[in-house]
């Protein structure tokens, strides 16, 4: 497989960038818990020289534009099978709009899975193309963001539709 790396700058800090092959298989912010040793990235790369990075490069700038709201950019991730099945449902979390922890341990066959939802949710391997930002607690309470929850808030923020931030006060 070939592996290669590279970094991209955006609002929410610099993003590692993993692709295999034809795939996006890692998209990192910086400190993330689960980010796999540095051994396993492949040689790094420009954007500019590697298509699919680049592809993954000007899609995120058109995110962080709002110009964006679906990623085509192939990803693929590699769980185990739970993982899988919960990194498909955030593939599904419409832009601008949140579900809950709980929501998906339902649709994946009993609320008592919601622990074990959250793990997944915070191992996924392609943040931001694959939607784990926009998974909250109970209640609407801000949790378990491996990017930390004030980018959480940040990538929140930029899917707010206008009407809903029109009516915040702050």
């Amino acid at each position: 497989m070939d592996v290669r790396h590279a970094y991209v700058d955006g609002p929410v800090g610099r993003l590692l960038l993993v692709a295999g092959d034809d795939a996006l298989m890692g998209l990192y912010f910086p400190r993330y818990r689960y980010t796999p040793p540095p051994s396993s990235w492949g040689r790094r790369v420009e954007t500019s020289a590697d298509p699919l990075l680049a592809q993954a490069e000007s899609e995120l700038g058109e995110y962080f534009a709002g110009e964006r709201q679906v990623f085509d950019v192939p990803a693929v991730t590699n769980g185990d099978e739970f993982q899988e099945r919960v990194w498909a449902q955030l593939r599904e979390i419409p832009y601008g709009e949140r579900i809950t922890y709980g929501d998906i341990a339902v649709e994946l066959g009993s609320k008592g899975f919601a622990q074990i939802v959250g793990q997944a949710v915070g191992r996924n391997p392609v943040s931001i193309v694959i939607p784990c930002h926009r998974v909250i607690g109970a209640g609407g309470k801000l949790t378990g963001f491996g990017g930390g929850l004030e980018r959480k808030q940040i990538l929140l923020d930029l899917e707010e539709p206008p009407e809903a931030r029109a009516e915040r006060l702050f």
